[in-house]
């Protein structure tokens, strides 16, 4: 079965292959890496147990040696190696502990390790303490006895094994780690090859998938740049992108050679046809240039009318102002005239009411007159009532003294009364002498308001009668003015019809002259794409 891929799936499966392989060898890379990296770190720690192993060993001897040079001397500065092996040995055993956790066998040993330091320790520091209490001798037959040899030799065997064990796992782990690089290097190499060789093989294919027909489009693409349409494209059955492109340039190239050969028949209709339209375009232009310049002569003369039915209606307009002006004034003064009237009217009215209002202050005072007469006679009353108080208080004596100080001030207050009564009807006198004058001027006053109502009267009706003239002048000067108007708005709408029409022709005159541009620069384009037309070889 046969399966189509598309240029897009090549490529994809290309670069996803490359992809798959490039992963494989990271994936390998990074898997030997660690590998190495773990046998490395194995090495490292064997090494370092080697190397713990040898301190422990050093750090016995040192210890020993420190034991005999103090044994022999008995000084105490050659005790300083026994007291830094000490503080060294018991770091180094928990370090080797440490270091061997995941190896039984050396577990079992440090076991074995441990009480065998502890001995030989003990023995040093007895020897010592016997060399410090009992002397040389004393020590020396302590060492003699060959305890501490045989606790040596116990730990220098039980550290051979150590270390045996420890080259062994040194040896077979550097085996592995060189095996495993020796593996990454070829996994790497191997792949980098097979890449190498998927790359050479995929661009060949891709070459050929692409490139070649590629180079046959543009051959025929060239071709058709230097004016020749009459070469092909082979028909392919691909039907990737490629088989798509290479079908559409083919079809492309016939649909372009037919659009040619009709285009040429086009050109040559096109090429007649405007041949037609420049000679009758000519005409017309003509035609219209003439009538353009007629109607601009009658334009003219519109013009002219409109401009004298213009002045007409603005003499006839001022006319009819300053009649209005006139019928305003008219009733300006009429409006006065009633305004001043009705204004005489209210005086009248008002100096009746002032009338009314003097004769009612006349007829209070002389009221005010009778009160101030009651009021004398009641002052004289109570004189006389006084007097006889103030006799009969003579008569009682002492016992009437209090009641003749009483009368003494009602006869006082009795002349005060008549004192002011008295002043009262001086003044009442005096303004009922000055109410009867205004009186008197009041009625003079009325009868000159009634005769000034009555001329205001007659001058209301006559400038009335001049109003109703004036107006009807008026409204005969408006009608003028409205005639004039319709007559200058029908010249106006005559003189813009016809400058429309003057425009009109002129911008027929210039469509006409554009439509005979236009109808040359048709032919010439006619005649340049039946030049370029036959350039084309279909």
């Amino acid at each position: 079965m046969k399966i189509d891929w598309t240029i897009g799936r090549k490529l994809t499966a290309t670069f996803g292959v490359l992809l798959v392989i490039q992963i494989i060898l990271g994936v390998v890379a990074y898997n030997g890496i660690v590998r190495s990296g773990r046998n490395f770190n194995t090495v490292t720690r064997t090494i370092q147990v080697n190397a713990d192993i040898s301190g422990v060993l050093t750090a016995l001897d040192d210890a020993e040696t420190g034991e005999r040079g103090y044994l022999i001397t008995g000084e105490d500065s050659y005790l300083e190696p026994y007291q830094a092996a000490r503080k060294v040995i018991d770091p180094a055993t928990r370090d080797l502990r440490e270091a061997t956790a995941d190896n039984p066998n050396q577990q079992r040993r440090l076991d074995m390790l441990d009480p065998a330091i502890a001995t030989k320790l003990a023995g040093l520091e007895a020897t010592i303490d016997l060399r410090k209490g009992a002397g040389f001798e004393v020590a020396r037959q302590a060492v003699l006895t060959g305890a501490g040899k045989k606790a040596m030799d116990d730990i220098r065997k039980v550290l051979a094994d150590m270390t045996d064990e420890e080259n062994a796992l040194l040896k077979k782990r550097r085996a592995a780690s060189e095996a495993a690089v020796r593996t990454l290097v070829v996994t790497i190499v191997v792949g980098a090859l097979v890449a190498a060789i998927f790359i050479v093989v995929a661009a060949v294919a891709l070459t050929r998938s692409i490139a070649r027909p590629l180079g046959a489009i543009t051959k025929v693409a060239q071709r058709i740049a230097a004016g020749d349409l009459s070469g092909n494209i082979a028909a392919s059955e691909r039907t990737d992108e490629m088989g798509v492109m290479l079908q559409a340039f083919r079809k492309m190239v016939e649909n372009l050679r037919r659009t040619i050969a009709d285009l040429g028949e086009g050109i040559a209709v096109l090429t007649s046809s405007a041949s037609e339209i420049l000679a009758g375009t000519t005409q017309v232009a003509a035609g219209a240039s003439e009538s353009a310049a007629a109607i601009s002569e009658t334009t003219t003369t519109v013009e002219e009318v409109r401009q004298a039915a213009r002045l007409s209606s603005e003499k006839a307009k001022a006319v009819a102002d300053n009649a209005q002006h006139v019928a305003q004034v008219s009733q300006s003064g009429q409006k006065a005239v009633e305004e001043n009237a009705a204004g005489m009217l209210n005086i009248r009215k008002q100096v009746e009411s002032i009338a009314q209002a003097i004769i009612r202050l006349s007829e209070q005072s002389q009221l005010i007159g009778g009160i101030t007469a009651a009021v004398t006679d009641l002052a004289d009353q109570s004189n006389v009532l006084a007097v006889n108080a103030a006799i009969e208080a003579a008569r009682a004596g002492e016992q009437g003294k209090g009641f003749a100080v009483v009368a003494q001030e009602i006869r006082s207050l009795a002349e005060q009364s008549k004192q002011a009564t008295t002043q009262v009807r001086a003044l009442l006198n005096d303004v009922q002498k000055a109410t009867s004058a205004v009186v008197m001027a009041t009625e003079q006053g009325t009868k000159a308001v009634e005769a000034g109502v009555e001329q205001s009267t007659l001058a209301g009706e006559a400038i009335r009668a001049l109003a109703e003239s004036t107006s009807e002048a008026t409204q005969t000067a408006i009608q003028i003015v409205a005639s004039s108007q319709q007559q200058v708005v029908g010249m106006d709408q005559i003189g813009t019809a016809m400058q429309s029409i003057s425009q009109a022709g002129t911008q027929t005159a210039a469509s006409m002259r554009q439509s005979e541009t236009s109808a040359r620069n048709l032919h010439e384009l006619g005649l340049k794409l039946k030049q370029l037309v036959a350039q084309y070889q279909v």
